[in-house]
């Protein structure tokens, strides 16, 4: 299988030894995203639901450099250092995701890079072009 390596100025750049996403086939993995502003490369702020919204555009810049959208996602894996959130998390998402709704599991953590309190990341199925 041929793989092709996906990056956009449009979400951060990799802050390590990782790709934005990689598409096999017509399935694409992105690599979780953290509340960063990819112009500045910082934090959007320290509020968690402004966090959590930059996490879903940056997502969403993958999924269209891609060749996708965002409800093209078909799981998403979110972490929160605060499981208190969980509720903000699913407000933000109904703004992203309308029904069917991706999978989706939400795991607490410790720390998350950059101080970061939320970061997201997931699997796409691209359309079927035929």
């Amino acid at each position: 299988m041929n793989k092709a390596f996906i990056s956009t100025d449009k979400a951060p750049a990799a802050i390590g030894t990782y790709s934005q996403a990689v598409k096999v086939g017509t399935a694409v993995y992105l690599s979780g995203q953290i509340p960063l502003v990819p112009e500045t490369m910082e934090m959007i702020s320290e509020d968690f639901s402004e966090q959590t919204h930059q996490v879903f555009k940056n997502i969403a810049a993958v999924c269209e450099e891609a060749g996708g959208k965002i409800h093209d996602l078909v799981k998403i894996n979110i972490y929160l250092t605060d499981l208190s959130n969980f509720a903000t998390v699913n407000e933000v998402m109904s703004q992203y995701f309308k029904q069917p709704y991706p999978a989706r599991a939400a795991l607490g953590v410790r720390a998350l890079p950059k101080g970061a309190q939320v970061e997201i990341d997931g699997i796409m199925e691209l359309p079927s072009t035929n």
